[in-house]
């Protein structure tokens, strides 16, 4: 059986709220408040186009949405940009959609004039697959802001040149 193809859009639609946030919410990594701002993240890319500083890749198997990235550059610095969002379907993840999602993402950026990512993420043991995911991809851990998210749960932030 061939595996189905993943195609890549740019292009951001309506429809991509609802579809950022059902990825979102099957990731099971996410609060509401935080399904709620990644949708916002696509409503203000739609009302105020690049001028919101967010862009977007979007993965789409079979004409369906199965992953994204969010990503724009940092106000007020020269070539630094902070990928703010990157989910693949619970069901499809470890098939290297993300992967894939994040060297377009880099290659996006680098073409921005973008020189260094910036990537947050939590310190709870449920992160530790995606803090794997930043270091095997040559991110590295910039700094650590204790108990940033809630007592016990520390921002971790890493950093990658390109």
């Amino acid at each position: 059986m061939k595996a189905a193809r993943i195609e890549y859009r740019y292009k951001v639609e309506p429809a991509d709220s609802d579809k950022v946030r059902k990825i979102a919410e099957s990731s099971g990594f996410f609060n509401p408040e935080e399904i709620d701002i990644a949708a916002e993240l696509v409503d203000d890319r739609i009302s105020k186009g690049e001028k919101s500083g967010y862009f977007f890749i979007f993965a789409e198997m079979n004409g369906r949405t199965v992953g994204y990235a969010c990503f724009g550059p940092i106000s007020g610095t020269q070539c630094s940009f902070d990928l703010y969002w990157i989910a693949v379907d619970q069901d499809l993840r470890g098939q290297r959609i993300g992967k894939e999602l994040l060297k377009k993402s880099e290659e996006a950026i680098h073409a921005m004039n973008g020189r260094r990512i910036y990537v947050e993420t939590s310190s709870r043991n449920q992160y530790a697959p995606t803090r794997a995911f930043y270091i095997n991809n040559a991110y590295r851990l910039e700094a650590t802001l204790k108990d940033f998210y809630a007592p016990g749960d520390s921002k971790n932030i890493y950093v990658k040149g390109i």
